[in-house]
């Protein structure tokens, strides 16, 4: 079963890291849901790890989100949106067809996010182009976990590279890493 994701726009107080003070914005973020109702649920109570007590938010919209795949990366701290276009041949008419998928990737810039979508797409069997890779303004991606995955390593993975903050490493061991965490 594939998980359907969706953008949920929330204006929320945030503290503003140059001054310090805690200003009004509107950000949007990634969930897993199964419903329109189910991701306003989950929202919500994400967004209470970012509010102070009494405070509310408010959710300005949601939609679901087009992305075929997410893939978090120990070292980053921004999500891109790559699009992979899959080329494959059709013999009836004798034409390539390309077919376009969304992926969101996490990285610290534009060539980062290529070399990582690269990456990712790595085991494909068929042919590949990514025509465009744009920063994203999703500020966060919250998966879908019951804790009865029976791969709960990959879950406690996810959230380990999701959560960790970046820091210097070299592109090698970041692959080695997210190698491990394929073949597991």
């Amino acid at each position: 079963m594939s998980a359907t994701w969706y953008e949920c726009k929330v204006k929320y107080r945030k503290t503003d890291e140059n001054s310090g003070t805690r200003k009004v914005k509107t950000e949007p973020f990634l969930v897993d849901a199964i419903s329109y109702t189910e991701a306003e649920k989950r929202i919500t109570e994400e967004m209470a790890a970012y509010l102070n007590e009494g405070e509310e938010i408010l959710i300005t919209n949601i939609k679901v989100a087009n992305y075929a795949e997410i893939h978090p990366f120990e070292l980053s701290d921004r999500w891109f949106k790559a699009k992979v276009a899959l080329i494959a041949y059709d013999e009836e008419s004798g034409k390539e067809r390309k077919t376009n998928q969304y992926l969101l990737v996490q990285a610290n810039d534009i060539k980062e996010a290529f070399d990582n979508t690269n990456h990712v797409m790595r085991d494909t069997m068929g042919e590949y182009n990514i025509p465009a890779i744009s920063e994203s303004p999703i500020m966060d991606v919250f998966p879908y976990f019951t804790g009865e995955e029976e791969n709960t390593k990959q879950m406690e993975e996810f959230m380990r590279l999701k959560d960790s903050l970046p820091f210097q490493n070299t592109e090698n061991e970041a692959f080695a890493q997210e190698d491990a965490l394929i073949t597991e």
